[in-house]
């Protein structure tokens, strides 16, 4: 009984933490000042903002300075309206928020009757004058138009200034990278997407990231950081996945990459015909993505999947195996200089770079059965070696406007990776067992309630749960049994 409410409170204490940090992890606010047409502040002005994809609406009332704060507000374009008594109604279109953003928009209220109203249309640049923090938005056309090798959405961090990629996790989920930014430790860096936790941590990379299609914008912070993203010092980046609206969009993709498009590789082996071989290449990387309303500005839904497919058997892997003249004792060829670049000597037990082949390793002669062949006399080889993938990515999200003042939304994504090992490919072959087949299995799960207890009083509460599995397979068929049988 101790320990569930020892767990209880645990809980609680996690959930108040995350409730308390939440506001700018995935979401905006919108600031400013509404006065008169003298410069004066005008108190107690109703601040109207509906969001113009869902029709989401958030109201507050100027204080004594007449100002205005809207916090937790989701990404996407928005219009403001400002309404007092004895005064025209005042509206502006075409403002948009982006992730992390705390932009300031001021409004001018004219006096006049209040059915009267001033309309300013403009999709002017923002300023954010609130945040003392260095940070880039990278939004869903950067991401859908800049060219990405394998359409891998952390390559674009690097665009938003002092940083640079250091390398790839050697343990780890595929798509996690190790970015160095503003100087940053390249693990010191926090990933959080729709201001949930995204960090591995088994090697504090960041876990997969959606694919294109499915990620709005991401925000990357290098300077500045405020309290909530002081766990890692080096920057942040801040993800948000896209969501339904009140019109149904989506798109369809394939990308497709074909040995006929390529030529051989340089160090390609020649086939019977005396030409070099293709590798076989095959890859495909096709999805879509879907959105819309389930009920019209109360429930929308989101949903996408992207598939990868790689099939490709180069032939240009360079290998040096004992010849047939080395396994009878004789190594004059292999160091001529024909083969070693000048002339070598071995020493004893060799006489005149040879050997009485009894004095071979009976392990080492059975490793060397399970080599190619070769006719060349330095032992050259060219092999082939399967480099197969399978991915797949889906991802699926859930907006329910409950009330004017609560909000909810519940996201899974899940990626899946599989690499057949090398040596379940053809041919027999002991070179193809360094390198291990994986299999790779990531689940997230995101959940989100946004309340408005008043007009300067918001909760907002996230829970996430990540789950990775990876798996690596060894070759069995070169264990001890058969070496030494």
């Amino acid at each position: 009984m101790k320990m569930w409410m020892k767990c209880c409170s645990r809980g609680a204490l996690i959930l108040l933490l995350t409730a308390g940090i939440a506001w700018a992890q995935g979401t905006a606010q919108l600031n400013g000042t509404v006065r008169d047409s003298s410069g004066g502040v005008l108190p107690g002005v109703t601040v109207t903002v509906t969001q113009t994809d869902t029709g989401l609406v958030r109201t507050t009332v100027t204080d004594e300075n007449g100002a205005y704060l809207l916090t937790n507000l989701p990404t996407g374009p928005y219009r403001l309206e400002a309404a007092l008594q004895g005064f025209r109604s005042y509206a502006q279109t075409g403002i948009v928020l982006q992730v992390g953003g705390t932009p300031t928009v001021y409004a001018v209220l004219a006096v006049g009757s209040v059915e009267e109203s001033v309309t300013v249309e403009a999709a002017a640049p923002l300023v954010d004058v609130k945040s003392s923090g260095i940070s880039t938005v990278v939004n869903n056309e950067a991401i859908l138009e800049l060219p990405l090798q394998g359409r891998q959405v952390t390559d674009l961090i690097v665009l938003a200034g002092a940083a640079v990629q250091d390398s790839v996790p050697t343990r780890g989920m595929p798509g996690g990278v190790r970015i160095s930014v503003a100087g940053g430790l390249p693990f010191g860096v926090a990933y959080t997407l729709d201001g949930a936790e995204h960090n591995n941590p088994q090697s504090n990379a960041n876990l997969p990231l959606p694919f294109p299609d499915a990620l709005q914008e991401f925000q990357v912070a290098s300077g500045g950081l405020s309290a909530e993203n002081g766990v890692k010092s080096a920057g942040s980046v801040n993800a948000v996945t896209k969501s339904g609206a009140n019109r149904f969009s989506g798109d369809a993709f394939e990308f497709l990459r074909d040995r006929r498009f390529n030529a051989p590789q340089h160090f390609a082996a020649f086939g019977p015909d005396g030409k070099q071989k293709d590798d076989g290449l095959r890859r495909n990387q096709f999805g879509g993505t879907l959105g819309g309303p389930i009920v019209h500005d109360k429930l929308f839904f989101f949903g996408g999947y992207q598939g990868t497919i790689l099939r490709q058997v180069p032939t240009s892997n360079i290998a040096y195996v004992p010849t047939a003249q080395m396994l009878a004792g004789d190594f004059t060829a292999i160091t001529s200089p024909a083969c070693a670049g000048r002339q070598i000597t071995l020493r004893t037990p060799f006489v005149g770079n040879r050997i009485d082949p009894s004095q071979f390793s009976p392990a080492a002669l059975r490793i060397a059965k399970e080599l190619p062949t070769t006719t060349d006399p330095c032992g050259q080889v060219q092999y082939e070696i399967t480099q197969n993938m399978n991915q797949h990515q889906p991802i699926a999200r859930i907006d329910y406007q409950a009330t004017s003042s609560q909000s909810i939304f519940g996201r899974y994504m899940g990626t899946r990776q599989t690499v057949p090992a090398p040596w379940s490919g053809p041919g027999d072959n002991v070179l193809k067992t360094s390198a291990a087949g994986t299999t790779d299995k990531f689940h997230a799960l995101a959940l989100g309630h946004t309340q408005i207890i008043s007009s300067s009083v918001v909760n907002a509460a996230r829970f996430t749960y990540n789950s990775t599995d990876s798996h690596r397979f060894q070759n069995p068929g070169f264990s001890a049994p058969p070496i030494w049988a």
